[in-house]
């Protein structure tokens, strides 16, 4: 195959650590190719995986990411079917979540929205039956998904249907009056509260990750990795 159809190698070179940042106009080149060669959606399915597993680098994991965002919505049937197959899902995305990558929270959260939003289907019969199983999966073993933007709203405006809202638990101003305080009260500025929440949020999520890993392996068929993991 000549070099300038080769998806897999733009896909590397894409995705390189060395690289600064997306490069969009060659990120739109690598779905032109994967759209227009027959080899193209396999080739750059190959190669994303090949740079995701067992990588430890953030920086091409998170280019890596891009290119598959940009690719899903821009390359068609051929390529989103191989992507949404359990063998990229479950074998290269989701092994991502093991806390032994130290993955940022928005990077976890990135992987998670792709599963959720993918499983919810395609324009143009893309089968995605094994996404779908694979986030069913994570939800049983209760793994949190991202909420979209649509959804916080849809549980404010269920609350203010609810006919019979809840009481407020009253006070009790005596106790209150009685037992004071033995410490001065801490005031946090909104970033210390931030960055509380976002350590809390990926305690959280390797906890729902360790408890996956158990729940998976029966004894004697253990795999290896995740032994080590849960002997650190």
């Amino acid at each position: 195959m000549a070099l300038d159809t080769n998806s897999s190698i733009f896909a590397e070179k894409a995705t390189f650590a060395g690289v600064q940042t997306e490069d969009w106009g060659q990120f739109m080149h690598i779905c032109d190719i994967i759209n227009t060669t027959q080899d193209g959606p396999k080739d750059a399915v190959k190669a994303l995986k090949k740079r995701i597993s067992k990588n430890y680098n953030h920086k091409e994991i998170q280019l890596s990411l891009s290119l598959i965002d940009m690719c899903m919505q821009n390359c068609g049937p051929s390529f989103q079917s191989l992507i949404v197959k359990k063998e990229f899902i479950k074998d290269t995305l989701v092994k991502l979540l093991n806390p032994r990558y130290t993955l940022p929270l928005d990077i976890q959260n990135r992987i998670l929205n792709f599963i959720k939003t993918w499983s919810q289907g395609f324009p143009g019969g893309v089968d995605v039956s094994e996404v779908k199983e694979v986030y069913l999966d994570l939800l049983k073993k209760g793994v949190q998904f991202p909420r979209s933007d649509a959804e916080p709203e849809r549980k404010q405006e269920a609350a203010q249907l609810s006919p019979n809202p809840s009481a407020p638990v009253p006070t009790a101003p005596a106790l209150s009056s009685i037992i004071a305080p033995k410490t001065p009260t801490i005031s946090l500025v909104p970033e210390q509260i931030g960055k509380l929440h976002s350590e809390l949020d990926m305690v959280r999520m390797n906890v729902n990750v360790m408890a996956a890993i158990l729940m998976e392996n029966s004894p004697g068929s253990e795999n290896h990795e995740d032994i080590e993991l849960l002997q650190v």
